[in-house]
């Protein structure tokens, strides 16, 4: 099965938190010149400016919790419709519930748009605490490191964009990485179900070097 078909590449990558989502999005952006759309990092740009959203989603990020379904359809929504989007886009984070799965397939059959995959990385649970305790980010273009799983090829110098600047989550503990993956099984794993079910899903192991595990996404692709 192919995905060239003149009209962009969407996809959707899911996951438990800290299996390499936003990593793997970063390949799949890069190889293919689509829009990386990470929800999460959108809400916490809302919050560190201080916006009207901002400062009704500070609490729920605050403690590992979801936006409202409304508010993050219509960010979604707006955001897809940008010129930046137009040969495509990864939702990173973005459906977290079953009614944000519908509303996503009704959103974007109104614009004419099909999703071609959605992608789960499976990576078992002790790995995914250590990857969120030792994770770290390039405060330029956000690509995202792991002190144990994935280092800079020269430490403190940025891969992507030769940045020194990092930072790290406030929220990165291990109570809350327990309360997220408490949430993510009771609100978010049964989007899985439902994405089998209409012949969409691509379940990808998520252990091995960020390349392996490219590898594999593009062989679930059936891209080159």
């Amino acid at each position: 099965m192919s995905f060239v078909n003149g009209k962009g590449l969407h996809l959707v990558i899911t996951g438990a938190p800290g299996t390499g989502k936003g990593t793997q999005a970063g390949v799949l952006k890069r190889k293919y010149g689509i829009c990386h759309l990470s929800t999460g990092e959108m809400l916490r740009e809302e919050v560190k400016k201080a916006t009207k959203i901002g400062e009704q989603l500070k609490d729920h990020l605050a403690a590992g919790g979801f936006a409202p379904d409304e508010l993050m359809i219509q960010m979604v929504s707006s955001r897809i419709d940008e010129p930046d989007c137009q040969n495509g886009f990864i939702l990173d984070g973005f459906p977290r519930t079953i009614k944000q799965a519908e509303e996503l397939s009704k959103m974007l059959a109104q614009k004419g748009i099909s999703l071609n995959a959605v992608i789960e990385i499976i990576v078992p649970d002790q790995v995914i605490v250590d990857r969120i305790l030792g994770r770290y980010t390039c405060m330029t273009c956000g690509e995202s490191y792991s002190d144990k799983y994935h280092k800079p090829k020269v430490q403190g110098v940025c891969d992507i964009c030769g940045g020194i600047k990092f930072s790290k989550r406030l929220d990165d503990t291990k109570e809350t990485i327990e309360r997220r993956l408490k949430k993510y099984r009771d609100f978010t794993y049964p989007t899985i179900a439902y994405y089998e079910k209409i012949g969409l899903l691509k379940a990808i192991n998520g252990n091995g070097s960020v390349n392996e595990v490219a590898e594999r996404i593009n062989n679930a692709l059936n891209m080159k």
